[in-house]
């Protein structure tokens, strides 16, 4: 557990012992951070007057994200996008208490595979700005829209991710022979995957930033400013998203047009196909019957029943050929 005083001259490290002292200080305010859930957290939002639906919250895994509003404080869920293997994106969760003498950030539970650094990025990157003299937050709301402004920017990253990729598949679906039409099918969705996850966390944390700029009862004006900013923000990670979306969509339907119009092509070759025979089929299936019993070759009717299959052959062919079956 990080617990710093941030005041005009920076972010200075303290004690959990000294928390009580810091609340009472007017010249700054306190910003705690939760690396991983344990006991001691528990203890330290139950004494900081945090709801017990906060609470559990915070110590549980959320897929969704939300907001809860009370007197003295609200209390933010957001998701930062991690691309991981076979497509798959990971969800890093930040929770974010945000009061009027303290912010409170929770690293929520992830995936045991994931570098536990990755969920530390925007709280660490944030930190550096405030110590390096760049950045200066005035109250727990200006923090709190920086590292809110931080997944956005790590949602858009994604986002330009997915982007490099569509050239490339774009190129790979208009030269494809469609030899093995599995492994590119496999890839376009893979893409399409990561895409709209990106998309769905920007829509979703839209919705809760623009639900804390209408909450005139509990947020003060100055953070609902900072929240509508924010929304802005995710809504427009979610058009980016949106708009490469159409891109991708156009791709795989590009893919479906030329698998159709094999398949049309494909068939229609098997019904010349079985145009020509049908003819060889019939002669030969009438002269199997054991109503024509011939006891020697006649050679004559022999080569008159094969010209007739021929000639009804390439007749069959000429039409077919006018038909633009072939």
């Amino acid at each position: 557990m990080d617990v710093r005083f941030v005041d005009a001259s920076g972010a200075h490290q303290h004690d959990i012992e000294d928390l009580t002292a810091l609340l009472d200080r007017e010249d700054g305010f306190v910003w705690i951070d939760v690396p991983q859930w344990d006991d001691e957290t528990t203890r330290l939002l139950s004494g900081l007057g945090c709801h017990p639906r906060v609470v559990e919250d915070c110590r549980r895994r959320n897929h969704v994200p939300t907001v809860h509003s009370y007197r003295d404080h609200y209390f933010v869920i957001a998701h930062a996008p991690l691309e991981g293997v076979n497509g798959h994106v990971h969800m890093l969760e930040l929770d974010q208490i945000v009061g009027d003498r303290f912010l409170v950030t929770v690293h929520g539970p992830m995936n045991p595979v994931v570098d536990r650094g990755e969920a530390l990025v925007e709280t660490a990157a944030v930190r550096g700005r405030i110590e390096a003299g760049r950045f200066c937050p005035g109250t727990p709301a200006e923090l709190s829209y920086a590292l809110s402004s931080a997944v956005a920017r790590r949602q858009r990253a994604l986002v330009a991710l997915v982007a490099e990729k569509l050239p490339g598949l774009e190129q790979e679906v208009m030269q494809s022979k469609l030899t093995a039409p599995e492994v590119l099918l496999e890839r376009m969705f893979l893409i399409r995957h990561e895409l709209i996850t990106a998309r769905t966390m920007a829509a979703q944390t839209h919705d809760v930033y623009a639900r804390i700029g209408s909450l005139d009862r509990f947020v003060p004006e100055p953070s609902r400013v900072l929240a509508r900013d924010l929304a802005d923000q995710f809504n427009r990670v979610r058009s980016i998203a949106d708009g490469e979306a159409q891109f991708l969509f156009g791709v795989i339907e590009l893919y479906q047009t030329k698998v159709n119009t094999k398949m049309t092509v494909a068939m229609e070759r098997l019904a010349v196909i079985a145009a020509i025979t049908l003819p060889i089929t019939a002669l030969a299936s009438i002269y199997g019957m054991n109503m024509i019993v011939n006891r020697s070759t006649h050679v004559t009717q022999l080569v008159i029943v094969i010209a007739v299959m021929l000639t009804m052959s390439g007749l069959l062919l000429h039409w077919a050929h006018r038909q633009g079956w072939w």
